[in-house]
């Protein structure tokens, strides 16, 4: 099975929210010499702990200091752009990588409403027109042109080659199962938001309504699920306890940077809390490098799935690349 990562340069308490975006350059580099097939980044805006706000930027760093691994976007959130401009900004990063580009786009705003006006006012209604603006956006990064009569139809996405990005539809809902099934593309599902709900239900209608296209003949699918392994499972357990208090104060509205494993573990709950942390430390995947391992082969089994993204957090970039590590070796991947 196929393994990649995907990476929301996470802020950290006590640490500049710019080492967030370097510590995400570094990784891709890490996760290539592991051997890894895709690493992508996400986009979010005026969030206090998810500090990426500019994956195609992030991508063109990556690809000067990669050259085999597959960069993406997970994703473009693309109501709050011009398709072309897109289109323009992912040729110009397959000029940069070619063939090595995976252009993931959503959907959702990424951010508050407030912040989705302040990026683009038109945001909403955009988000109305989303299968319009892919149907653009396949034609502009292909080099095709677009439907007759569309008054863009002379327009070109510069520069042009002999590659082209792929293109993915990302989703956390049944929503774009169906628009990457109706436009013949990739499709990855977010589990990680959804803590697994859905997956099964989503790839499903993905595949039983997949219309083949040129470049995808057969569906392709994939998750995207969060998941962090160690050298033992106590190990795990700490370094987990930061993701935990920050979900349990992410439900009530609260967010904020990612603690210290040490602050997090000394942390006093409510009574109230405890059913919600009982529950998230069942349906999470963390623990020993064997333990992760046997969890995401059995989501992979289950979902009929030959490639898995991994998102991990961890308040120690060294944590991470440990987790990245103790997989990769897990799945023989690299070699």
């Amino acid at each position: 099975m196929k393994l990649s990562a995907l990476d929301q340069s996470i802020a950290t308490a006590g640490r500049a929210q710019g080492e967030a975006i370097r510590d995400t350059l570094d990784l891709a580099v890490t996760c290539e010499a592991l051997g890894y097939n895709r690493f992508w980044v996400s986009e979010h805006h005026n969030h206090p702990t998810i500090v990426g706000t500019a994956p195609e930027i992030l991508m063109a760093a990556i690809a000067a200091r990669t050259s085999t691994i597959r960069i993406g976007s997970a994703g473009i959130m693309l109501p709050h752009y011009a398709p072309l401009k897109v289109a323009e900004q992912f040729r110009v990063l397959d000029a940069l990588a070619p063939g090595r580009i995976d252009l993931g786009l959503g959907r959702a705003p990424g951010s508050d409403g407030r912040t989705a006006y302040a990026l683009n006012p038109r945001a909403g209604e955009r988000a109305a027109e989303f299968p319009q603006d892919v149907r653009d956006l396949v034609a502009w990064t292909a080099g095709e042109p677009l439907a007759e009569g569309h008054p863009f139809r002379t327009i070109k996405a510069l520069p042009e080659g002999d590659t082209a990005p792929t293109i993915w539809i990302l989703g956390s809902s049944d929503y774009g199962a169906q628009v990457a099934a109706h436009f013949g593309l990739p499709y990855a599902f977010a589990s990680f938001i959804t803590d697994g709900a859905g997956a099964a239900d989503a790839l499903h209608l993905y595949r039983s309504m997949y219309r083949p296209s040129p470049t995808h003949p057969t569906p392709q699918a994939s998750v995207c699920v969060w998941a962090l392994a160690a050298e033992t499972e106590e190990e795990a357990a700490f370094h987990f306890a930061s993701r935990l208090k920050w979900k349990v104060y992410r439900d009530k509205g609260v967010w904020t940077a990612l603690d210290p494993p040490e602050t997090a573990m000394a942390h006093t709950y409510d009574a109230a809390d405890h059913g919600r942390l009982a529950t998230l430390k069942r349906i999470s995947i963390y623990g020993s490098a064997a333990t992760v391992a046997g969890k995401l082969r059995a989501m992979a089994a289950d979902l009929d799935l030959d490639e898995i993204v991994v998102l991990t957090w961890a308040h120690d970039p060294a944590a991470r690349r440990t987790s990245y590590r103790l997989l990769a070796r897990e799945f023989g991947i690299g070699g």
